[in-house]
Formats: structure tokens, C-alpha cells, sequence
């Protein structure tokens, strides 16, 4: 073959790849759907037959038991989890399959599940939701982020223990005065008050080019904490106007919104100049970086501590689209489970008490 034939041979290895890989995942996809409502059916059956039988809960642990001898080279029949059968017919209700749109919750005939959201998450999913949460709305959020962002299990176990829900769209901006309606909201939701950065293990005191450097030797679960669509375009990006040189922490380009995303760390508490020169920032990335199809560039401040009160005024005469979030390292605890927990005093008071029981 000449280097042309060889080219588009090659090309067509690529082509075939890419059709068996796409095969590959509907049918990924197609038998995890098939699971799910295979799921969904057989919930329906026992609960149908304990509401005419009269039959308890003693029936599933010997459903259990008999499945196991009759069907013994299949898994997931556990007790356990046809009791999340059950649960996952009585809470959704009539097949998911044949339901179409958004989740909903208006009235007893309204589809509360959509197809998406049951057939696109797989079952361990769907359980873990269940165990979480009982409120739909915000096991739906849930759900719908899954989809979204691809959580894995484990990301997915990660984000509820750190109240992504309670999260997102939270952080103070001027998103609502700088860009138009649609893409303002889309904005809003993008950002997150406060981000969780507890996989990093910096103390006190430290620099802001330590938190920039942690963050990116941790840059998968950076990129995951700041959620889909980031791609990362530099650190200590520079920048030059007027014969003078100008460094911006990190810069990223987000790929839905289609803009670039300028973001600043700092140590302590935010300061009003900071909106400004944030302002600075996305303006210069307008003029040298943003192309003609770009939307505006937004810029994100992450402080440790913020009024909100101060910040709003900060940012209420500013034209550059700017977000202000706090960050912590070490999410804090539950109010309720933090005044139960004993004092470092108290502790050290317990020890040296011991310490003279025992004679040391």
C-alpha cells in the first residue's frame, strides 16, 4: 500500500473501533435497562400478591431462600434486595418504561420517574438513592446529576455525604445583571458555595500557591469537586497588555456554557477589591483568548470565609460575569453531632486523670 491507501486504511480500522465500541455501549445500556425493569416487575408481583394474598413482610426472606435453590446461578436475590424491589414499584409506580418527560410530582396520575432517570442509572445506584433519601425531589436531583456528570458509585456516595444538593447554585454572583436570562441560570447552576477540598491535606498556615499546587496534585478530584464540562487550559496562565505581565491562578474553559472560566484562590476572608480584579482578569481573556463564538468569560473567587451581604455589593456595579464561593479543606460537622463530640480540653483532662488512677 502506498501512504494514502495506508491512511485511509487506517482510517477505517479507526471507524470499525469506534461502531463495535458504540454497539457496545447500547448494549451495555439496553441490558441494564432490561435489569431495571425486570426489577421494577418483580417488585410488582410481590406486592401484588401480598395486597390479594394478605401475605407480610415474612414472605420475602423465604422468597429469598427458594429462589436461591431454584435459580442458582443467578445473583441479586437476596432478601435485601427484593425488599428494594418492592420499594422501587411502590415509590415510582406504573412502568417507568412507558413514561416520558421530567420527573414529576402534581397528582396521582403523573409520571414521577422518567425513562431516563430509570433505565439510565444502574440498579446499585437506584439503591443507594433509595437508602439516602426519602424526599423524591432530591433523590431526583440526584439521579439527574448521575446522568449528568457520570458519577461512578463511589462519586456519587461522595457527593451526598458532602450535601451537593444544598451546594449547588449557592455561590453569591452578579450572573442575573451581566448575561442574558437563559445563560445567566445556566451559569448560576454551574457554581457551588461551598466547594468540599477535603482530599487535600494542607494545615495551617499555608500560602494560596500551596492551595494551587494541591489542587492540581489532586487534579481528578479537583475537576470532579468543581463538576462536568471543565477542561483545564493552564495554571499561572500570563497574559500581557501594555507591556505589563499578568499571571491568573487557574484557567479552565468550560465546554457547555462555551466560555472561559478564570479562577482565583485566596486565603481568608473576601475582599471587594478582589471583584475587582477579577474584573481585570475576564476582561483581558475577552480581548486575548475569548473567540468570536465564545460567550462572555466568567470568573470565580474562592475565599475561605465570605460575608454575602459584602460580597453582593462587591460585585453589584461590576460588568464581568463573577461568581464568590468559600472553599473549606475539612467539611465541617453536622451542628447536632459537633456539640455531642467531647473538647480537646476535656479529653486532655480525661487522659491526665487516667494517667493518675493508673499511677502515671
Amino acid at each position: 500500500m502506498n501512504p494514502t491507501e495506508i491512511s485511509l486504511y487506517k482510517s477505517l480500522i479507526g471507524d470499525i473501533k469506534s461502531r463495535v465500541r458504540q454497539a457496545q455501549n447500547k448494549a451495555a445500556l439496553s441490558a441494564n435497562a432490561e435489569m431495571i425493569f425486570m426489577y421494577w416487575d418483580i417488585g410488582r408481583m410481590i406486592e401484588a400478591r401480598q395486597i390479594d394474598e394478605g401475605w407480610g413482610a415474612g414472605v420475602i426472606p423465604r422468597l429469598a431462600s427458594d429462589l436461591k435453590n431454584e435459580l442458582p446461578e443467578e445473583k441479586g436475590f437476596s432478601a435485601r434486595n427484593l425488599g428494594y424491589m418492592v420499594r422501587f414499584y411502590r415509590e415510582y409506580g406504573e412502568p417507568p418504561i412507558l413514561q416520558q418527560g421530567a420527573a414529576k410530582l402534581e397528582g396521582p396520575n403523573q409520571p414521577i420517574l422518567s425513562n431516563q432517570l430509570a433505565f439510565g442509572l444502574p440498579w446499585f445506584h437506584h439503591v443507594l438513592l433509595m437508602q439516602k433519601f426519602k424526599d423524591l425531589p432530591t433523590r431526583f436531583w440526584y439521579a439527574r446529576q448521575t446522568l449528568e456528570q457520570g458519577w461512578s458509585r463511589d462519586s456519587l456516595t461522595v457527593q451526598i455525604r458532602q450535601n451537593a444538593h444544598l451546594r449547588q447554585g449557592s455561590a453569591t454572583s452578579n450572573f442575573n445583571q451581566t448575561l442574558p436570562e437563559g445563560h445567566s441560570e445556566l451559569a448560576r447552576q454551574l457554581l457551588k458555595d461551598p466547594y468540599i477540598f477535603d482530599f487535600l491535606t494542607l494545615e495551617e498556615p499555608f500560602h494560596e500557591r500551596e492551595l494551587e499546587t494541591g489542587l492540581l496534585e489532586h487534579a481528578q478530584k479537583f475537576l470532579l469537586e468543581l463538576g462536568r464540562g471543565f477542561a483545564f487550559v493552564g495554571r499561572q496562565y500570563r497574559l500581557e497588555a501594555s507591556d505589563q505581565e499578568f499571571y491568573l491562578d487557574l484557567l479552565f474553559y468550560h465546554l457547555q456554557l462555551r466560555c472561559f472560566v478564570v479562577v482565583e484562590l485566596k486565603k481568608g476572608n473576601f475582599k471587594p477589591e478582589y471583584a475587582g480584579k477579577m474584573n481585570f482578569y475576564c476582561s483581558l481573556v475577552d480581548d486575548l483568548l475569548r473567540h468570536a463564538d465564545d460567550k462572555p468569560t466568567l470568573g470565580l473567587i474562592l475565599c475561605q470565609t465570605k460575608d454575602r451581604v459584602l460580597a453582593e455589593y462587591a460585585l453589584r456595579d461590576i460588568h464581568k460575569p463573577i461568581g464568590v464561593a468559600e472553599y473549606e479543606l475539612t467539611q465541617a460537622l453536622p451542628r447536632e453531632l459537633a456539640t455531642r463530640l467531647p473538647s480537646i480540653e476535656t479529653l486532655e483532662a480525661e487522659l491526665t486523670e487516667s494517667l493518675k488512677e493508673n499511677g502515671g
